[in-house]
């Protein structure tokens, strides 16, 4: 797979419209950005393109609009927060193929940067219909002279700025993709230099989103933790009655699979001793004191609602990580956006954070717990900007971006 490097190499950056196609997909509360990992993370590359004097073309998605314009999911807040980053202008085009987007493109002198609109606003860009998006990147191509793929989050979707773009252009990876690729390379044994005793964390609600995850890890961890909700699902494998907490009990069969191979194979898995609940589901809104209740995962009452790990379960859980070499966590212990069931998935967080071990957050839910509950993210060996294509490319499938870079 080409870098940036390697186009500077091959004379395509200097003078040359470059197109990066980044994930600056943030949470935004109406224009507000609460939280901006994304976009600082594709700094780097952006960065080394504008000193390289290539004119940069950013384009990212944000959120689900249905393939029109939609206020809501406007990129141009990002745009002020990506140029107060950067300390330099960004031109912001308000479209992505249309006249803004050529005018805006056509006055970036070398070494600016230009920002054009959600790419989501094309019907083009995720279409599963391949003449329709191959279309749509025609149109992107016409704006660029090379590509430079560096949305991580981005790669495991068959999208046109992420899969069909790279086809029609020069293209090479960015610093963001060749970070992450090197991490998850550590964290699939590639090379060899995964270092044990190689623990795993796995959280989140449901347990069917990472049955690929854990069928693919089984062969390659040494110990793997489980809480969020989806660890009621292995509890009731087990025989324990969950009361109110989330289960998906056609999952059970599954689980009780997975739970029988690591024993086969000697690989430890680690599930919780108690439990923090509440009668009904807490709210996120107001944070008012939700009277949480603690239990023992063997007499979790009937009208109770599981919604954290208990102490006795956190301790356990740090000590199971005090002695790992490598550790990958995706997925928070519990409904951690409230204050009384935010406490396991911070003890988790300051295992990681105490530990000597490489240690690897893998995105989404885990990487923003990580932000609000006020953590160093420096303090982390690793903080991925891809929960979903990490856990597909741990999976062990093909991410379309990544192919489409390789090609």
């Amino acid at each position: 797979m080409k870098t940036i490097d390697d186009l500077l190499a091959e004379g395509q950056v200097t003078g040359k419209r470059v197109f990066v196609r980044a994930d600056l997909n943030v949470p935004l509360a109406g224009e507000t950005i609460t939280d901006d990992g994304r976009i600082r993370a594709a700094l780097p590359t952006i960065t080394k393109l504008a000193e390289s004097g290539a004119k940069v073309i950013v384009a990212s998605h944000l959120g689900r609009p249905k393939g029109a314009p939609d206020p809501q999911f406007s990129l141009a807040p990002v745009a002020a927060r990506l140029a107060e980053l950067l300390g330099t202008e960004v031109a912001f085009a308000t479209d992505t193929i249309g006249d803004s987007a050529r005018t805006t493109v056509e006055g970036l002198a070398d070494g600016g940067i230009a920002l054009l609109e959600n790419l989501r606003f094309n019907p083009g860009e995720t279409s599963k219909d391949d003449a329709e998006r191959g279309a749509f990147a025609d149109r992107l191509a016409e704006l660029a002279d090379s590509y430079v793929g560096d949305g991580f989050g981005a790669v495991h979707r068959k999208h046109a700025s992420v899969y069909d773009l790279p086809a029609r252009l020069p293209h090479a990876a960015g610093h963001l993709i060749a970070t992450e690729l090197a991490v998850l390379k550590k964290l699939t044994g590639a090379g060899q230099d995964t270092a044990r005793p190689y623990a795993v964390v796995l959280g989140g609600s449901k347990v069917s989103d990472k049955l690929g995850v854990i069928d693919h890890l089984l062969e390659k961890a040494d110990r793997i933790l489980i809480g969020g909700g989806m660890v009621f699902t292995f509890l009731k494998a087990q025989g324990h009655e969950v009361g109110k907490s989330l289960l998906q009990e056609d999952q059970i069969p599954a689980v009780t699979e997975y739970l029988e191979r690591a024993r086969a194979k000697g690989v430890e898995f680690v599930l919780p001793v108690d439990v923090v609940g509440a009668t009904e589901f807490p709210d996120l809104k107001t944070k008012k004191p939700a009277s949480p209740v603690i239990s023992p995962v063997d007499a979790i009452p009937a009208d109770v609602l599981g919604l954290d790990i208990g102490p006795e379960s956190r301790k356990l859980f740090a000590a199971k990580l005090a002695d790992a070499a490598t550790v990958f966590w995706n997925g928070p212990m519990g409904v951690f956006e409230h204050p009384d069931f935010a406490e396991g998935t911070r003890a988790v967080a300051q295992a990681l954070v105490d530990s000597p071990a490489f240690t690897v957050v893998g995105g989404g839910d885990s990487a923003a717990a990580v932000r609000i509950l006020g953590f160093d993210e420096t303090a982390f060996g690793h903080i991925s900007t891809g929960g979903g294509a990490s856990l597909e490319y741990l999976e062990g499938k093909t991410l379309p971006g990544l192919a489409a870079l390789e090609g």
